[in-house]
């Protein structure tokens, strides 16, 4: 399933270009902090343990990578996936003192490892960004281990009227919010729009399924503002 503004040349490689240098900071503001309890519920899901081996994709600078390794042991070993050298790059300086994990530039929907390797895959409004849903759906399914579990968190639609409208309204101030903490709007232009375009929560998970994910599920947060699917491979 491909994606229009995503599939639009070097769209979605110039937005974030221009925000890695302030994306953490960014995040804070647009969700008022928010976005950490999102990504922590989505380790609780998870419940990982020791000598369970994550791919996290579109990482950006590394906050599910860093969840996962305090929860679990520091010295597990870890893989960070990201398309956008700038983020990579500042996702090493922030976890400069985690050595263990394995930091890879590539895209979601062709990945540079093996079949069978993971025991969980995360990605984290990372989806809503690819060029083709069902070759990011289908790579995951390729590299995770039988038994595996794959997470998706992403912003999805929201199931209560009035809070839909609130936020659209809020939507609005995001490219201004943009202008003054990062010095840029357009970023944050795109950001919107891909929000409002992507699939809603049942159509995602007909896609995990129609990609031989098992147990599709999803768990709406915040009134349905983001949700976390998950499917496993059996």
């Amino acid at each position: 399933m491909q994606q229009y503004l995503q599939n639009k040349k070097g769209l979605v490689e110039g937005v974030f270009d221009q925000v890695y240098s302030k994306y953490d900071l960014m995040n804070d503001f647009m969700s008022f902090g928010v976005h950490r309890f999102w990504k922590k519920s989505l380790i609780n899901m998870m419940n990982p343990s020791l000598g369970k081996n994550l791919i996290d994709v579109a990482c950006g600078t590394g906050d599910i990578g860093k969840l996962y390794l305090d929860s679990t042991n520091k010295d597990n070993k870890i893989t960070c996936v990201d398309p956008n050298k700038g983020m990579v790059g500042k996702g090493k300086e922030k976890l400069f003192s985690y050595k263990n994990i394995n930091w890879v530039i590539s895209s979601a929907e062709k990945l540079p490892f093996e079949d069978n390797k993971f025991d969980f895959y995360t990605i984290s409004f990372g989806l809503r960004n690819t060029k083709n849903l069902n070759k990011a759906l289908s790579e995951a399914y390729r590299v995770l281990k039988p038994g595996g579990r794959y997470f998706c968190l992403e912003f999805s639609k929201i199931q209560n009227s009035n809070l839909n409208f609130i936020y659209k309204n809020y939507s609005k101030l995001i490219p201004i919010i943009g202008q003054f903490v990062v010095g840029e709007k357009e970023p944050y232009k795109y950001l919107i729009k891909s929000i409002d375009k992507f699939i809603n929560q049942e159509e995602l998970i007909q896609l995990m399924k129609n990609n031989k994910f098992q147990n599709c599920s999803y768990r709406n947060f915040s009134g349905g503002i983001v949700s976390i699917h998950s499917g496993w491979k059996f």
